[in-house]
């Protein structure tokens, strides 16, 4: 079973700030899944929603500000005194490369709201991390967008990250993995997907006994926020 730490240490720290992966790390994470959108002035950032209003509190896009501007906006810190700012990916990348099994990559790109992002993604993660290339698994709900990375790049793993199922459509695009909500997963779906050697990761498990109950079922790892309570520390 693998233990995605989801944003990060993310019920323990502020989501996707570089200290909520340093925690996670520390904790004994090997495994973390990451939200990536790009700034005006075409950086890769670490950020959920595609607005900064939940996690700082100013309603503004991510894609109208350049990095100088978005490092203007802390993020809401409720865990401590420490000012937290949305990262880079290249400034994230040296936190968890020690002892790193897997990073998975979630392209946040609804209806190509970042044209070129998977281009830049890539040749990004090309120039800060070639070494990481085996352990990273790219997932998005967009599907054009995860078709556009499997041109770019035809052995990189793609998790299809989907609402309704659909095998023909994961078949299509080479992919390595189906990421689905707890709440739509099924003992038919994780047999279709194992049938067919897919992996199947199910988001978000904060719970260790439900936990218990998917891996039961088959699941192959899960995403959460607390990842405290399924790891060992180091």
């Amino acid at each position: 079973m693998i233990y995605f730490a989801h944003r990060g240490a993310s019920g323990l720290r502020p989501q996707n700030s570089l200290c909520a992966f340093a925690l996670a790390r520390e904790l004994g994470a090997t495994a973390y899944e990451l939200d990536v959108h790009l700034t005006k002035d075409q950086w890769t950032v670490i950020h959920h929603d595609y607005s900064l209003k939940d996690t700082t509190g100013v309603d503004v896009q991510i894609k109208d500000l350049s990095l100088a501007q978005l490092h203007k906006y802390p993020l809401i810190n409720r865990f401590s005194a420490d000012i937290c700012q949305v990262p880079t990916l290249r400034d994230l990348l040296p936190v968890i490369q020690e002892d790193l099994q897997i990073l998975n990559i979630e392209i946040k790109n609804d209806g190509n709201r970042y044209p070129g992002i998977e281009r830049v993604l890539l040749r990004n993660l090309e120039l800060y991390a070639p070494e990481s290339f085996p352990k990273l698994l790219i997932s998005s709900f967009d599907y054009e967008t995860l078709a556009r990375v499997r041109d770019l790049h035809k052995n990189i793993k793609i998790g299809h990250l989907c609402r309704q199922f659909d095998l023909s459509k994961t078949l299509a695009l080479g992919a390595y993995s189906v990421h689905m909500n707890q709440t739509r997963i099924t003992p038919p779906i994780i047999s279709s997907c194992h049938a067919h050697g897919l992996k199947v990761f199910v988001y978000t498990v904060n719970d260790p006994e439900h936990a218990r109950e998917l891996q039961a079922q088959g699941v192959d790892g899960i995403f959460t926020d607390r990842v405290d309570l399924f790891v060992k520390k180091k």
